[in-house]
């Protein structure tokens, strides 16, 4: 382990609690009163572990962890807290924390989470272990239905593509030919060859397929 620092309230005992269970590493405490000193410290030092108290530090929001992680992305932060509601925890872990335990854990219990998170795992409820799961089962999904709908997209020319993001828009064979400077048989022209190579039949599933890309948060 590089170096540990814990971060409390004026709790001096639950700072040395924490101490005491990680003899052996190399630990810095500190008794800080003002979050902006322990960003900065924390960006100076760049320690592997970061033990942050949360009830002291009000960090019952993903607002700060997430500045502090954007700041310093080596640190693994593990968040001590009280009762902690699930949703919080879960914000705590989208926002790139390691891991969330009771600021009263058991000694070698937290050791035991220094270590895991050390090496790269996570320490969480077992409910949001499976939630990040499922998030990235999405994911997947998502970024398969991306390439399938990108990869018939590719297979358009430029005006075809231009013709079809028209429609997608709502305009009709006029209007395209209108703002495109062309006749509107040139248009059914060319979306007969955009139903051909998208698999589509009409306007409406043509649509679909556009705003399918759009909806998975993709450029085209």
């Amino acid at each position: 382990m590089n170096k540990l620092i814990l971060a409390s309230s004026d709790n001096r005992d639950r700072l040395a609690s924490w101490a005491q269970a990680l003899i052996g590493c190399e630990i810095t405490t500190l008794l800080l009163h003002r979050q902006d000193a322990l960003w900065s410290y924390v960006v100076k030092v760049k320690p592997d572990i970061l033990l942050l108290d949360a009830e002291f530090f009000e960090l019952h929001n993903s607002f700060d962890v997430s500045n502090l992680h954007r700041l310093c992305t080596q640190t693994k932060v593990i968040i001590l807290s009280g009762e902690l509601a699930e949703n919080q925890e879960w914000d705590f872990v989208q926002a790139g924390v390691r891991g969330c335990c009771s600021s009263d854990i058991e000694p070698d219990l937290l050791k035991q989470v220094v270590m895991s998170v050390q090496k790269g795992e996570l320490w969480v409820r077992r409910s949001l272990a499976c939630r990040l799961i499922n998030e990235l089962e999405e994911k997947n999904s998502k970024n398969k239905a991306y390439r399938a709908i990108l990869g018939l997209i590719n297979k358009l020319t430029r005006r075809e593509y231009e013709i079809a993001m028209c429609v997608s828009n709502g305009q009709s064979a006029k209007q395209i030919a209108q703002s495109l400077a062309i006749t509107e048989r040139t248009v059914r022209a060319h979306l007969a060859e955009v139903y051909l190579k998208l698999g589509v039949r009409d306007n409406y599933t043509l649509t679909s397929c556009i705003q399918g890309l759009k909806s998975l948060d993709y450029g085209p």
